[in-house]
């Protein structure tokens, strides 16, 4: 089965067993990027330097980026460009939820609601589908802790991990120093075409400001 950058960090970021979200924070910045990241990947979008770009609105026949495709093209109506960081602003409170529902439907995870103390609800997404976590932690082992070359989207993948400081989501129990490290020779790399490259590398920027913005604010 193939998902969505955004899905598989969402599964990194869950419990398999009680379905609570770890990093929460982070993950949902790492998640919106995803998603662009993405929309990017299958032409959709151009990020150039701080802005982003809608340059093809043709459906990808992905539910999750193309409904991330119309909501950009409302938000950039009558601008040809924006900030990359505007956008992840934007859409890092709603972007869990949206690949959360596509695991659900794609039968990845299922959703278990309750109430704390009988009063506020809570949501959970246990595990279904334990084969697309060990495909893409199998994945990430191989490229990360066994060095191997990653494809594009591996390698993007990792970048994102790397730039929202995910590593103990993708590796609990490994050396963060050199993962860390390795993750940081993956996404400067010469591992995709230049445009793909470029686009990533302003990606990251992006969301190194608006994350260490976010903790500074979480910290004071």
């Amino acid at each position: 089965m193939t998902i969505t950058l955004a899905e598989e960090i969402v599964l990194l970021s869950l419990d398999d067993e009680s379905g609570s979200a770890k990093q929460r924070q982070a993950a949902s910045w790492a998640v919106a990027g995803g998603i662009l990241l993405e929309l990017v990947l299958a032409g959709k979008i151009a990020v150039e330097g701080k802005h982003l770009e809608l340059v093809d609105t043709t459906p990808t026949g992905d539910p999750l980026l193309d409904s991330r495709t119309a909501l950009v093209e409302t938000w950039m109506r009558g601008r040809r460009k924006r900030r990359v960081t505007e956008w992840l602003t934007k859409d890092q409170s709603k972007a869990v939820a949206a690949a959360l529902e596509r695991l659900c439907e794609r039968g990845v995870v299922v959703e278990e609601k309750r109430k704390a103390l009988g009063v506020f609800p809570i949501r959970r997404y246990p595990e279904a589908d334990a084969a697309v976590e060990r495909e893409l932690r199998d994945r990430l082992r191989v490229v990360v802790l066994e060095g191997a070359e990653p494809d594009t989207r591996t390698a993007g993948l990792i970048a994102l991990i790397h730039s929202a400081k995910l590593h103990r989501l993708a590796f609990p129990d490994g050396q963060r120093k050199e993962i860390a490290a390795r993750m940081e020779e993956i996404a400067t790399g010469q591992w995709a075409a230049g445009s793909v490259r470029s686009a990533i590398r302003d990606m990251q920027a992006a969301m190194v400001a608006v994350t260490v913005v976010t903790f500074a604010a979480a910290g004071s």
